[in-house]
């Protein structure tokens, strides 16, 4: 009976954690360095300027995360919510001016198994009035830590894999590619090449992973725009503010507005309508509060 109890309010958690316009998209790259918490930060910005309320659910317990790379200093996170009680206004990060909220999930994920089962709810309902106002949420989701979005990430949940242009990693993002096709049926991918020299080179790099992947996995390989080397990129990360707040007229700065349009436009999944297309980090926590118990 208490395994239904849960499942029931596990059911009641997806029709409210995320309004039926709301976008919800979830960032990875094969390991840490390829980019992918560069584009969390500056997408969300080009999304904040075109007046959209975003949510970044920072999943990243390295040094090398949202809060850090924006300079910001959490004093709590989602986990004292959980266990000390404190408010989303105590533990809501946001970066100046913009319509950008930032919460640190890390501890929270990691600490999950240990929590009893009031605890457990107390924080799906912190991650609810989190994401329940908010045009756009984006996960920076780790998936070369444990545990990460494989397996938990429902397969027609939007995708954003970063692809960097280096020939290592190119090889390292086919193999993601081919763990999340093989393993969780996943079959479709948005493709972002970083750091490219330019337009035509990276759709060249996009076109040889794509024709392996479809050749070999027979899944849907999109690509999505490319960020260029720029120099000004490089020294808004090293001022810890987003290119275009800094540089906006920067290629990289223009080459991520024209991301967030692109994504913008792109048609909703049956499964974001009807209140199913969860960031990884809610669908991951629903699950194990039904199997926990």
């Amino acid at each position: 009976m208490q395994l239904e109890r849960v499942t029931d309010q596990a059911e009641g958690l997806r029709r409210l954690l995320v309004r039926a316009s709301t976008r919800v998209i979830t960032v990875a790259a094969a390991r840490a360095g390829f980019g992918a918490t560069s584009v969390v930060v500056n997408l969300a910005t080009a999304l904040a300027h075109a007046g959209k309320e975003v949510l970044i659910l920072d999943e990243s317990p390295s040094h090398d995360n949202v809060s850090n790379m924006l300079a910001l200093k959490p004093h709590h996170d989602l986990l004292h919510a959980v266990q000390h009680g404190k408010t989303m206004r105590d533990i809501m990060l946001h970066d100046g001016p913009q319509n950008i909220r930032i919460l640190p999930v890390a501890r929270a994920i990691q600490a999950l198994p240990t929590l009893c089962t009031q605890k457990r709810e107390h924080l799906l309902e912190s991650l609810a009035e989190a994401s329940c106002d908010v045009d756009v949420v984006l996960v920076d989701a780790t998936t070369y830590r444990e545990p990460d979005i494989t397996g938990s990430l429902a397969p027609n949940q939007p995708l954003l894999l970063v692809l960097n242009s280096t020939p290592s990693a190119i090889t390292e993002s086919y193999a993601l590619i081919k763990r999340m096709a093989m393993q969780d049926g996943r079959q479709n991918f948005g493709i972002i090449v970083n750091k490219a020299c330019n337009e035509q080179a990276a759709r060249l790099i996009f076109g040889n992973v794509a024709q392996v992947a479809r050749q070999h996995l027979q899944v849907c390989v999109e690509y999505l725009g490319y960020i260029p080397f720029d120099d000004k990129l490089k020294r808004a990360t090293q001022l810890c503010r987003p290119v275009l707040d800094v540089f906006p007229t920067a290629r990289s700065a223009l080459a991520f507005g024209e991301l967030g349009r692109n994504l913008m436009l792109l048609p909703a999944t049956e499964r974001e309508g009807s209140g199913e297309g969860l960031p990884s980090i809610m669908q991951r926590l629903i699950r194990q509060v039904s199997t926990l118990n």
